[in-house]
Order: C-alpha cells, then sequence, then structure tokens
C-alpha cells in the first residue's frame, strides 16, 4: 500500500480516487484519521500532516502517530510533501526536489519508537533510493539535496541560514524530521518531494510570510497532483528494498 502525506496546502489528493473510506486509527502514539482511497486499482492512504484546516503547527505534530497509523494500515511506501526555503539558486521557487540527505536542528521532537531499548538504524541514505527512481520518471524534479529541519514555527533567521549552507543545506523546512527517520525504523520506504515556495531568509529580498508558501503551493497545486498520481501509476512493491531491513543488525 501506498502512503501520502500532504504537507501544506496538499489536500486535494483524493480529486481522481474512485473511492474514500476515512478510518479511525489506533496507535500507542494516538488516534490518527486516514482516508483510504483506490487511485488508478492502488490502495492509497492519505494524511493531512498539519490536519484538516491547517491546524496544527511544525511542532505539534504528532509524527509517531503518523507513520505507526499508515504502518498500522498496511502501508510499505510513503511519499510525502514538504514546503521549503532554498539556499542554493539553483533550487529555485516552483522546484520540486527530491531530497538526499538531512541536517536536524529540530530540538523538542520525539524522534524514535525505541524509548525502552537501544536501536540504531543506518541512515547512510535517508531517503529510499527506490522510490526516488520512481519519482525521477514521474515528472519534471530536481534529483538530490541537503534538507535542513529546524524546530518551527518562526521562520529562520538570515545567521542561521547562512550557516546552514556553510554545512552544505540546500533545502530549509520544518516537517521533515523526524517523519523520515520514523519510517525508516519502522521498515517503511520513504521518500520526499520538496516544493521550493521562496528562498530563504537573507536571500530572499522580501519579508517572508505563509502566504508566500500557499500562493506557491496553490500555483504548482495541478503539477504536484500530477507527479503524485504519475508515482502512484508507476510505483511497483518492492520487498527487497533495503528500507525494509533496516532493523536487521540495528538493534543490541
Amino acid at each position: 500500500m501506498i502512503g501520502i502525506i500532504g504537507g501544506s496546502g496538499v489536500y486535494e489528493i483524493t480529486q481522481k480516487a474512485d473511492s474514500c473510506v476515512e478510518k479511525l486509527v489506533e496507535t500507542e502514539y494516538g488516534q490518527v484519521t486516514v482516508s483510504i482511497l483506490d487511485i488508478f486499482s492502488k490502495t492509497v492512504a492519505f494524511i493531512p500532516r498539519h490536519a484538516v484546516g491547517h491546524s496544527i503547527p511544525p511542532h505539534k505534530i504528532n509524527y509517531r502517530a503518523n507513520i505507526d497509523a499508515l504502518k498500522n494500515v498496511g502501508v510499505t511506501q510513503i511519499i510525502a510533501t514538504n514546503s521549503v526555503g532554498s539556499m542554493n539558486e539553483d533550487m529555485g521557487p516552483g522546484s520540486f526536489v527530491i531530497p538526499d540527505d538531512f541536517l536536524d536542528f529540530s530540538q523538542n521532537r520525539a524522534k524514535t519508537f525505541y524509548e525502552d531499548k537501544v536501536v540504531h538504524i543506518d541512515v547512510t541514505e535517508p531517503y529510499c533510493p527506490t522510490l526516488r527512481d520512481i519519482l525521477a520518471k514521474s515528472g519534471d524534479v530536481i534529483l538530490g539535496g541537503t534538507y535542513v529541519c529546524t524546530e518551527g514555527p518562526r521562520f529562520e533567521t538570515p545567521a542561521e541560514i547562512k550557516m546552514f549552507k556553510m554545512l552544505g543545506g540546500d533545502l530549509v523546512g520544518m516537517t521533515g524530521v523526524p517523519e523520515v527517520s520514523l519510517a525508516r525504523e519502522r521498515g517503511i520506504c520513504y521518500n520526499s518531494i520538496c516544493i521550493v515556495s521562496n528562498y530563504a531568509a537573507g536571500i530572499s529580498d522580501d519579508v517572508l510570510t505563509i502566504d508566500e508558501v500557499f500562493e506557491m503551493v496553490s500555483q504548482k497545486e495541478s503539477e504536484l497532483l500530477e507527479l503524485i498520481y504519475n508515482f502512484i501509476k508507476n510505483a511497483e512493491d518492492s520487498p527487497d528494498c533495503s528500507c525494509r531491513h533496516a532493523l536487521d543488525g540495528a538493534e543490541v
């Protein structure tokens, strides 16, 4: 089963669904409403990351519940969408970027399912290469880039952006971590479509606003949905993907 985690403004994935059933999924970490869709004769589970109405800020999202809910309904592959600012002039506003690494500057989030035993998952390649290859043939995307995750909800300062850029960051957002590593702990293939909404603070000439984020997502909505629909068409289950075996050799 394919899982879709929709970020800011991405709530229209149900448009091409032949059917849609909402399911309240119980997890150890809380309840999550998951929409079970039939798209192109494939079962797709959809969660709006910020909830309906964009009511949950990034630092309050229950990331563990979301990932566990998708695992519980049978999801084996997740595509997430993340709105980001760019620190790389080759990744301008309106670009779709498929990241291949991350830097984590989030602070107060539960980042593992394993609180009572020692588990060290490998994240040499944190984003699933199998899904990256499918996304590459599904639309006009930029392959590769380092995603910097901040705590939010405020935007970053110019000094922070300067530091992130010096460290090798290309994109900055507030929601990509710990989602990516939690999916790995659950043995789920995971990749992200980063929608560049603007240049980051100190690079952009303008004051950053959430309206700018929603405006860019709105402008790119049809292209983004087409990319996601093409991914669903092209996706095939890959039980031998290394993501599925992330716990092999990880537990002490």
